[in-house]
């Protein structure tokens, strides 16, 4: 079995992921999205559309002569739970942007408070900050 970081790792494959995240689609409506994005022809497309298929990232129904196709999550949820130990790394780093920003704003109206009890008024620049 290919690991899934393996199959993520193309873009062209992220780029149908994508398009699947929005729902279902047909067959001809993600090859007419990745030949114009990427310059793949349609059996190109076909090929990255049965990897992701066999590895599990989607499965696909028959609609008459039509082929559809849907993300399935769980090769996404194991990804998930293996992002899980490095999660903490960039939210520290989010927590601290947070913090800041709250920081900032504060600042922001008690210097605006204290223009306006000097009489100075805020310029509308200012006003939309």
């Amino acid at each position: 079995m290919v690991h899934a970081f393996d199959v993520l790792g193309d873009p062209v494959r992220r780029r149908i992921l994508e398009l699947l995240a929005d729902g279902e689609q047909t067959s001809g409506a993600i090859a007419a999205v990745i030949r114009a994005e990427f310059g793949i022809s349609q059996p190109g497309v076909s090929q990255h559309l049965r990897v992701l298929r066999e590895s599990g990232f989607t499965t696909v129904r028959a609609e008459g002569a039509r082929r559809l196709y849907v993300v399935d999550s769980e090769p996404l949820r194991e990804i998930d739970v293996w992002l899980e130990r490095f999660r903490r790394f960039w939210n520290q780093h989010l927590d601290a942007l947070a913090t800041e920003l709250v920081r900032g704003k504060r600042e922001r109206r008690t210097t605006d408070k204290a223009d306006v009890s000097k009489g100075n008024k805020p310029t509308d620049k200012e006003k939309s900050q």
